[in-house]
């Protein structure tokens, strides 16, 4: 089954929506450039309203790995999604301070950032269009991945069914395409739900 995350809840109500609608993980974003940014005691308050079954991830651009991993340690996000510059490093310098799981984010543009996706050594991997651009890119280039990701970049309920039938990625991320005005909207939000199900049935 396709896993399905919505990004960049801020409110109580989005909260609301998740739990009505079940997907498998949530994101917050914590990269204070966002519109969508979320302090860690907002986080808080936001994961205490959450489904049990729900995991949340914790969005990042360039943060020192202490703050990444304290996050995670206090049970606020479930799993860290990189999304700037993260090396392998990095990567290390945050394994040494926290078990949990880390997905990294690449902007695909050719067959060489594929590459360096697929060498990663993160536990997941998204491909996406560019950071949070809300558009999509060439999904050919993505034929050839030979490890699962998530799929992020310009998808909404009218294009994901499509996505998933011609991929078949592990996971599918969306926020920009389930929004109307900038905030999330319930309706978008179930329709991509929705969507992403009944694929899977087909």
């Amino acid at each position: 089954m396709t896993k399905i995350k919505l990004c960049g809840l801020t409110r109580p109500e989005d909260i609301a929506a998740a739990n009505t609608l079940e997907p498998d993980f949530v994101g917050f974003v914590f990269a204070p450039k966002s519109r969508r940014y979320v302090t860690g005691e907002q986080a808080r308050t936001l994961r205490k309203q959450l489904s049990p079954t729900i995991q949340a991830v914790g969005v990042f651009v360039d943060e020192e790995p202490e703050r990444v991993a304290a996050l995670l340690e206090a049970g606020i996000i479930d799993l860290a999604q990189l999304h700037g510059r993260e090396d392998e490093g990095y990567l290390e310098r945050l394994r040494a301070l926290t078990k949990k799981s880390i997905i990294q984010a690449f902007q695909i543009k050719n067959q060489k950032d594929l590459e360096r996706a697929q060498a990663s050594s993160a536990d997941y991997i998204l491909l996406d269009s560019g950071a949070g651009t809300g558009t999509t890119f060439d999904w050919g280039l993505l034929t050839s991945v030979r490890r699962p990701y998530l799929l992020a970049g310009g998808l909404g309920p009218d294009n994901v069914a499509q996505a998933i039938g011609f991929l078949h990625p592990w996971g599918v991320d969306v926020s920009s395409g389930i929004e109307t005005g900038g905030v999330k909207d319930f309706h978008k939000m179930a329709a991509f739900v929705a969507a992403v199900r009944k694929e899977e049935k087909v």
